[in-house]
């Protein structure tokens, strides 16, 4: 007679994030949401955007405009080094269509994963960015992690003037 093996354990769900520098601070983004990673590179600046629109580039014939993570979160502004990139994600898929963004990003360091347990609340002190702004601090492998809640970074207002900066810079003349 064969006996019932015991169920295995659930495994404990984890998510991939993107890790990368700002600054002094480590950050995180859902890993589904980045599409690709460039290399730095001017922007061309559309005039009359927001000052965290930091401009558009032409991505294989697509125009992404370009924010500036340094602006948009109120964080000191350095210039950029030879690690600087971008990280070209999708976001809104709330309000409508997703919109393709980059955001300039001091280094990307890692990709790490990160369950449920490992991601606390932010605290009420210390961040020198908005808490709405974040899902919480992640730890990983004894590295702390500011987990963006990317959606929340931009409104909708914002994302609108992201969207119409995009569509102004590839309005023909």
């Amino acid at each position: 007679m064969r006996g019932t093996a015991a169920s295995a354990p659930p495994l404990a769900q984890t998510t991939q994030f993107l890790a990368f520098s700002l600054g002094d601070a480590q950050y995180g983004i859902e890993l589904l949401r980045v599409r690709e990673i460039l290399e730095f590179s001017s922007p061309t600046r559309v005039p009359g955007t927001p000052p965290f629109i930091r401009g558009v580039i032409n991505l294989r014939g697509n125009v992404v405009p370009i924010v500036d993570l340094h602006v948009k979160l109120g964080l000191p502004k350095e210039a950029e080094t030879k690690r600087a990139c971008f990280a070209i994600v999708e976001v809104g898929g709330e309000w409508g269509e997703p919109v393709r963004l980059g955001l300039i990003v001091d280094e990307v360091t890692d990709i790490i994963e990160l369950g449920a347990a490992d991601i606390e609340s932010p605290p009420p002190f210390g961040t020198k960015i908005r808490l709405d702004f974040l899902r919480g601090v992640g730890n990983a492998g004894g590295r702390l992690y500011l987990v963006l809640e990317i959606d929340r970074v931009l409104s909708p207002v914002e994302l609108s003037a992201v969207e119409e900066a995009a569509s102004e810079a590839q309005a023909p003349e």
